[in-house]
């Protein structure tokens, strides 16, 4: 399986994901630094969130297979700038989360739109509580290549 380093604003779902992904409990659990499993590595939502540790960010990545920028549906902000794939050189994947509290087709296609312009070329929707996009993403990390 690929590592995969998640990076998004607190509260997108990032640990949620790492404990789908290990088959672990589903627990909240607010991720105060980053944290590595085998085959994730779980950042802090504030490492997004201050483009100050946008080097710590990228620096943590060195040991992942690719790189999944997380965006949840119902966010208000937007912290990805756009082109911001360009600092990791490693691929870069989207994951749209909380897509079962999709109110309307506008909330996706903002959330969709902000994981592009941030260079993501490959995106999952995926609701947790729904099951909807786990095996998807899952078979990608799963894959031989990219």
């Amino acid at each position: 399986m690929k590592r995969v380093i998640f990076i998004g604003e607190t509260g997108s779902g990032k640990t949620t994901l790492m404990q789908i992904i290990n088959e672990w409990e589903i627990k909240y659990h607010k991720t105060q630094q980053v944290y590595f499993t085998d085959n994730v590595i779980d950042t802090p939502g504030e490492f997004m969130e201050n483009r100050f540790y946008y080097n710590a960010l990228v620096s943590s990545s060195v040991g992942a297979d690719c790189v999944a920028i997380v965006q949840s549906i119902t966010s208000k902000q937007n912290y990805f700038p756009p082109c911001f794939s360009s600092r990791f050189t490693k691929p870069m994947i989207g994951i749209i989360t909380k897509t079962d509290l999709k109110q309307n087709q506008a909330e996706f296609d903002l959330a969709k739109k902000r994981l592009e312009l941030a260079g993501v070329k490959k995106i999952f929707p995926v609701s947790i509580y729904e099951q909807e996009g786990i095996s998807n993403f899952k078979n990608f990390l799963l894959a031989d290549n990219f």
